[in-house]
């Protein structure tokens, strides 16, 4: 049977890159990682690291359990939450990631709300945007992830889904009642791979391309850069909610939402502690 230590030090080796990181995030020596990782070997049989001048990397069968170890890890700090919870949700953590806008309006709430009704109960929160934020809860990293989706994306398989409500988006610019088509020729402002996808459906209902000059995920930025007039930019409800410059304009752009959904991974039923996280994001969105 494979050694839990060993599969963690693996994983930490994987993430950290090299013997010298590792030892440092787990607080063991250098010599104790490096015994860890030949006693890994010696138990599975295959060659896991090979030098590689004064380092070391994976081999292909080491990133292969690399891989199987960090979601097995995360699946036991997932069970020691979820086991804490169960005691009467008295104690225990819900970890959870959200992106930026999500993170900035709706998280607070829920964490005001779950402090006020399961004060034992801790909420962990990872600021990640939804693809990240997915491969986290297929792993075990986290238990909860805030999404925002399109109607017509795929689910995959293992995940469910919670839809909390629909984010309007925005065109961001300096000029009231705005629209689409002002700006076939303008300079636009990009974000993530996600928001990149958005901003191109968008445009495309207009017949355009848009010619992105400009890339920030910080709707801090991407306001203030509209307000210098370097470019325009959409940008959904939730993040003019958490911040808004007074010296840009925001039209909705009718038709376009995101669904925002809270989703988990694995059969139900949820165990105590996300089963009341998810309810005081239903509560809180909803209300």
């Amino acid at each position: 049977m494979l050694s839990l230590v060993h599969l963690k030090v693996l994983a930490a080796v994987a993430r950290h890159g090299s013997v010298t990181e590792a030892a440092k995030q787990l607080h063991y020596s250098q010599p104790s990682v490096s015994h860890h990782l030949a006693r890994l070997e010696a138990e599975t049989g295959v060659k896991l690291v090979q030098r590689v001048g004064r380092g070391i990397r994976l081999t292909p069968e080491g990133h292969l359990l690399a891989a199987r170890a960090a979601e097995i890890m995360g699946r036991v700090d997932a069970a020691a939450t979820e086991l804490a919870a169960q005691v009467g949700l008295q104690s225990g953590r819900v970890r959870l990631a959200a992106n930026a806008s999500v993170a900035a309006t709706i998280v607070p709430k829920v964490a005001a709300a779950l402090a006020s009704k399961h004060p034992g109960l801790e909420l962990s929160l990872v600021e990640r945007h939804p693809v990240e934020a997915l491969r986290m809860l297929r792993h075990g990293e986290i238990e909860i992830a805030l999404v925002f989706r399109h109607a017509d994306t795929p689910v995959e398989e293992g995940f469910r889904f919670v839809h909390l409500g629909d984010d309007p988006i925005h065109l961001i610019s300096r000029q009231p009642d705005d629209s689409l088509a002002n700006h076939r020729h303008s300079a636009w402002i990009g974000g993530c791979d996600a928001c990149q996808q958005e901003l191109e459906t968008v445009c495309r209902s207009e017949g355009f391309t848009p010619r992105v000059s400009s890339h920030s995920d910080d709707m801090v930025v991407v306001q203030a850069l509209v307000a210098a007039g370097a470019g325009v930019a959409i940008l959904p409800g939730l993040g003019l909610r958490a911040h808004r410059r007074p010296d840009v304009h925001a039209t909705e752009l009718k038709g376009f939402h995101r669904q925002i959904h809270a989703a988990t991974y694995g059969d139900p039923p949820d165990p105590p502690g996300v089963a009341a996280v998810l309810a005081a994001l239903t509560g809180t969105v909803s209300a």
